[in-house]
Formats: structure tokens, C-alpha cells, sequence
């Protein structure tokens, strides 16, 4: 029985380890947070959010860099929501927290439509609030608890609802530039987010407003990466790397990349400028006889069909 404890409790303090490592290697690879700071986590009582802020007051301690915390949820008057529990729970956290009470529940089932996802909605009026909030508190880097799967995920919604190769980025400007947006998660597994909660066991709140949407894209392609995964272990991880390897020119994006080459006078004249080892010389002769087998076509013109076992003639 002891060693059972023991185990279980070697295997938390390593996820622990490995979330905190991974956060940290984040904010330092796109510099998400900098000296003087003013870091907004944004909590809403899900697993991530809790991690998120858990992982950002154990890295203070230790960062190069000086910066500031707090904590901010957006009660957004869904019914049923308990409005003790983050209260409660930041009580115990050496962190100013505060609340912002907007009504976009009654604003959303207003305005969408029975039956149709309210998530483009409902995001966009909470961004709004928080932005708000934030130009009025000196904030200067807005936090969010996505990680790792919900960025690939993204990936896929993207490219397969909305014909565009895009993702989150783990640190966004906004376009008019006085908005800085951080997702400090962005190498942690959803899986070790998961274990890491039960771990703390955190308070978790459910979102009532689109947890309970049948329809969403969002669960398609979840299901869709986990059957990947599960069939193919290491999937997502080579996914989640592939986004940090981009080849412009191997896409077909004009703007991203001008596809410029030069013209046949140019290329011609770099070649003789820069002739190729006589080992490596392509004669003229071999081009236009062994190379090309059409240049001497039987007086028949019949088709020759070369295979791998035999040669076949056809009319």
C-alpha cells in the first residue's frame, strides 16, 4: 500500500515537473512575458485555466524577469453557475483576483438561433469584456489556458471549415496593436492537464452554455485526433511540430511566399557561369537519345508501354 502511495505520488510530482518545464519553455521561446508585466490569467473555473495559473505562480519565484499577476473570471450569468466557487478558491491563492459580471448569456440566446453553436458569439463578447478590462488595469499580457491539442485542433477547424491553414498562435497582437494575448500551455498535453487537475483537485465549473451543444465541429475533430492518436501514438506530438517547421515555398500562398524565379535567359546564364563537375555533365546526346525514348519513334508510331516484366506493344 505504501508503495502504491509512494508511485502515485513520484508520477504526480513528475507531471508537475513536466508541465511546469514545458510552460516555461514556451513563454521564454516566444517571449510572452517580460520584464514589468502585467499578466491577466483569465480563469473560468476549467482545468486549464487553474493549471494555468498555478504554473505561472510557481515560475514567478524562480524568473528571470519580475512581472505581476492577477486573476480575472468573467461571470457571464449562465444559469446555474456557482458563483462561490472561484471566490472561494482564490482565497487561498496569494493573487488579487476579480470578477466582471456581463449578462452575454442572455445576449447569445437571443441572438443565435435554437440549435446553432453559440461559441463565435459567446467568444467574441467575453474578448471584448476582457479587453476592456485590461485597457483599464494597466494590463499588458492577456493569459489563456489553451494547450497543445486545442491549437491542433484549431489547425484542423480551420482547414477544414473555414479553407484557411491557421491555428492560435501561442503569443498574438492584436491588429490595432494594444492587445497582447499569451498561451503560456501551449507545448502541455491536454491528457497531462487532465491528471495534473485531478492531482490538485480543483474545483472544476462546467460550461453549460456550449458543453451541451451536440453539434459542435470542435468534438468532430477531437474525436477525430484521438482516434488518430490512438491508432498511430505520437501523432499529435509530430503534428504539434510540424507547426513550428513551416516551409512557405512548399505551400501555395502567393503572399506568404513570391514564387519569384529567374527568367530563361538568367537561369541559362548561371549555368554556364556555374558548370557542373565533368563526373556530373548530362551530354546532349545521351538527353536526346537514352534519355528520351520518344525522339526515335518506330515508323508504325505504335505506343510502347514500358512494365517491369516485359515490354508490350499496342496499336
Amino acid at each position: 500500500m505504501t508503495r502504491a502511495h509512494d508511485q502515485q505520488a513520484f508520477s504526480r510530482a513528475k507531471r508537475q515537473q513536466r508541465l511546469r518545464r514545458l510552460t516555461g519553455q514556451a513563454i521564454g521561446d516566444y517571449r510572452m512575458i517580460e520584464e514589468g508585466d502585467k499578466v491577466m490569467v483569465c480563469l473560468s473555473g476549467g482545468k486549464d485555466s487553474y493549471a494555468l495559473l498555478d504554473m505561472l505562480i510557481s515560475l514567478r519565484k524562480s524568473a528571470p524577469v519580475s512581472f505581476e499577476l492577477i486573476a480575472v473570471n468573467l461571470d457571464q450569468k449562465q444559469p446555474g453557475f456557482p458563483e462561490h466557487v472561484l471566490p472561494d478558491y482564490m482565497a487561498t491563492q496569494d493573487v488579487p483576483f476579480y470578477v466582471i459580471e456581463r449578462d452575454t448569456y442572455s445576449t447569445v440566446k437571443r441572438v443565435v438561433p435554437e440549435g446553432k453553436t453559440t461559441c463565435a458569439l459567446c467568444s467574441r463578447l467575453r474578448r471584448g469584456t476582457l479587453y476592456g478590462f485590461a485597457e483599464a488595469n494597466g494590463v499588458t499580457k492577456i493569459a489563456l489556458g489553451h494547450h497543445r491539442d486545442d491549437i491542433v485542433e484549431t489547425l484542423f477547424l480551420n482547414l477544414f471549415f473555414g479553407s484557411k491553414l491557421k491555428t492560435m498562435p501561442p503569443k498574438l497582437v492584436s491588429d490595432d496593436g494594444r492587445y497582447v494575448v499569451i498561451r503560456p500551455l501551449a507545448y502541455c498535453k491536454e491528457s497531462d492537464l487532465a491528471q495534473f487537475a485531478v492531482d490538485q483537485a480543483y474545483p472544476i465549473i462546467p460550461c453549460h452554455l456550449c458543453g451541451s451543444q451536440p453539434n459542435l465541429k470542435r468534438a468532430e475533430i477531437k474525436a477525430m485526433i484521438a482516434d488518430w492518436e490512438k491508432r498511430y501514438p505520437g501523432r499529435v506530438d509530430n503534428l504539434a511540430r510540424g507547426l513550428q517547421n513551416v516551409v512557405p515555398s512548399h505551400l501555395l500562398d502567393p503572399e506568404l511566399y513570391p514564387f519569384e524565379s529567374p527568367s530563361p535567359d538568367e537561369l541559362l546564364q548561371f549555368r554556364r557561369d556555374h558548370p557542373l563537375d565533368d563526373a556530373s555533365d548530362i551530354q546532349e546526346a545521351l538527353a536526346e537519345g537514352d534519355l528520351n525514348p520518344w525522339v526515335n519513334l518506330p515508323e508504325d508510331r505504335s505506343q510502347i508501354i514500358q512494365t517491369s516484366g516485359a515490354t508490350v506493344q499496342t496499336p
